[in-house]
């Protein structure tokens, strides 16, 4: 694991040091202008015969010679979350090739594929990182996700080790490489706003599924079941994705199993105060002693929030710039530039991994 004392510390207003608040004010904040006058190409790649995903992809003028990277978003999230917006629009100013790319049935898609998406389907995103390779011919691609997103990443990352040539590096914002012990904290009084808000968008999902393919969604049985994301996960997520239960669906797929085999450049970003991924789920050897892991996890930041002090080197969302400076950092320069705004002065360490990972 490297060290991490060349990145800015993470300052949080005084008054967001609670993790809700945090939470909810990073994604509520207005962001206009995210995207004005980047060109914008919806695409749709095949992932398996009855599946496609559909990618938003913003490309240079020469995509050729610029580097790609294929960003992810979280449960529930889509290509047009704030934060896949904002990547988006910096990593495009920076000089890459970006595509913001939908999970199965996600962003307005459940008619592209009769199933469901869940945390496991790595393979997804191997078909289209390979599409990009063998098809378009990009020979650097980075993958970068959020949450969820971020825990594909680096399953996908632990999988392929080397065995993807154009994969450069990974980006994880948050991501629940502990399934169970995330859906555990999810179920506590204290999250029960997140906990409801996901119950519901999954429910609703499920039913606009049933409408689409009544003969493999069956969403009579929705008002019968316990609003739990956990018996969610046992009546849909996991019989869908060909697991036996929810506990053998999270056992599966975290990726904190496969972190000993990660092979390129991979920057991990959490929060100690991240109200559902626990920190104590980031105390594994496996992630202190891969040399090829960043791993950065300042005391405040909330869940994928990090809205810092406004500052004259760049803007207020602090794990979008730590991003950009990780993506230029690992060799990315040919055909790229450091965006205004992002400021990538540097400051002071931020605190570091758990007591158990410090090298």
């Amino acid at each position: 694991m490297t060290p991490d004392a060349d990145f800015p510390a993470f300052i949080p207003p005084p008054w967001l040091r609670n993790p809700h608040a945090m939470t909810l004010f990073a994604r509520y904040w207005p962001r206009t202008g995210l995207l004005r006058n980047v060109p914008t190409e919806p695409r749709w790649f095949t992932v398996s015969p009855d599946t496609k995903l559909l990618g938003f992809c913003h490309w240079q003028m020469t995509p050729g010679r610029h580097p790609t990277l294929l960003l992810l978003h979280g449960l529930e999230g889509c290509s047009e979350s704030h934060y896949m917006r904002g990547i988006a629009s910096k990593a495009w100013r920076a000089g890459f090739n970006v595509v913001r790319l939908n999970q199965r049935t996600c962003g307005g898609t459940e008619h592209a594929t009769p199933t469901f998406y869940h945390g496991g389907l790595s393979r997804d995103l191997y078909a289209v990182a390979e599409g990009l390779w063998k098809t378009d011919g990009f020979e650097r691609i980075w993958l970068a996700g959020y949450s969820m997103g971020g825990n594909l990443m680096l399953r996908l990352a632990g999988e392929v080790g080397t065995g993807l040539p154009p994969l450069q590096g990974v980006i994880a914002v948050c991501p629940n490489i502990d399934p169970a012990a995330c859906v555990s904290a999810l179920e506590q009084r204290r999250n029960w706003l997140y906990h409801r808000y996901f119950v519901t968008s999954l429910q609703a999902r499920v039913r606009r599924m049933a409408a689409l393919f009544p003969d493999r969604f069956d969403a009579s049985k929705l008002s019968a079941l316990k609003k739990t994301l956990r018996a969610f996960d046992d009546a849909y997520t996991a019989p869908l994705g060909g697991f036996a239960s929810a506990q053998e669906y999270y056992e599966r797929t975290g990726a904190r199993h496969l972190l000993g085999n990660v092979a390129v450049p991979t920057l991990i970003v959490t929060s100690q105060d991240d109200p559902f991924i626990p920190y104590s789920t980031f105390h594994l050897p496996a992630l202190a002693e891969n040399p090829c892991i960043r791993f950065v996890a300042p005391r405040y930041g909330g869940h994928c929030g990090f809205f810092q002090r406004p500052s004259r080197h760049e803007d207020c969302f602090w794990a979008e710039n730590r991003l950009i400076d990780f993506l230029i950092s690992t060799g990315a320069s040919s055909g790229t530039t450091r965006p205004r705004g992002t400021g990538l002065g540097r400051d002071e360490a931020i605190a570091g991994p758990p007591p158990a990972m410090r090298v």
